[in-house]
């Protein structure tokens, strides 16, 4: 049986606990081998991230140490360019070989917006795309999608066959948890326990990141 692997992009400026039961609740469903999550340098649909690339991937890191299947890619930090999806897969492609079945999540407001990416139309090719939906999502998707949804979505994410090319939508539990919101919190001086796994908060406040004055102690 082909090897099946996850990932799950994003600045992860801090990463928390929304991004982290989204990437284990998919990797046991679909019981993946893997569920690599990828620290982007250049992210070419945000504002520049408030810390360095080296910070937010060791938060990454402490985040995941010996939680199985999830692991750390930090490719796009050696790339020069911005951190497209697209060169990020084919990097993977080479790597990996043409029968791993990978699955890309994306949040709705992430798939809502791919007409904007680059080289959109491609990703297929290279993966499956897992929509990550909460029971409060009642947007439609655009018209630029409709047609690739008729063609390429299917009703039961375990119907996904091969190593690429059809969309599914995976219902997630509802955690409304942003890294803007704890940002801000930081910011004021406020706590973010329990937000955040234990080792990256000591992170946080061990280098004084995203405090406007002084670290606030738990």
């Amino acid at each position: 049986m082909s090897r099946r692997i996850g990932l799950l992009g994003g600045t992860f400026d801090p990463i928390h606990i929304g991004h982290l039961r989204a990437a284990l609740e998919v990797a046991e469903q679909f019981a993946l081998d893997e569920l690599r999550l990828i620290p982007s340098a250049r992210p070419p649909h945000r504002g520049t991230p408030q810390v360095s690339a080296q910070q937010r991937l060791d938060m990454v890191r402490l985040a995941v140490e010996g939680v199985a299947p999830l692991c750390v890619d930090d490719r796009e930090l050696h790339r020069e360019r911005p951190s497209w999806t697209i060169d990020t897969l084919e990097s993977l492609r080479l790597e990996l070989g043409a029968e791993v079945r990978l699955f890309l999540l994306l949040g709705w407001d992430a798939f809502c917006g791919l007409p904007s990416w680059h080289r959109w139309q491609e990703l297929l090719a290279h993966c499956h795309i897992l929509v990550l939906q909460r029971p409060d999502a009642d947007s439609e998707a655009p018209e630029a999608l409709r047609n690739l949804l008729a063609a390429r979505s299917v009703n039961d994410p375990r119907a996904l066959s091969g190593p690429a090319g059809q969309i599914a939508f995976v219902w997630q539990m509802p955690l409304a948890v942003s890294a803007t919101q704890l940002r801000e919190r930081l910011a004021a001086g406020h706590s973010i326990r329990f937000l955040v796994p234990d080792a990256v908060l000591h992170y946080i406040h061990a280098h004084g990141l995203y405090r406007a004055d002084s670290v606030t102690q738990e």
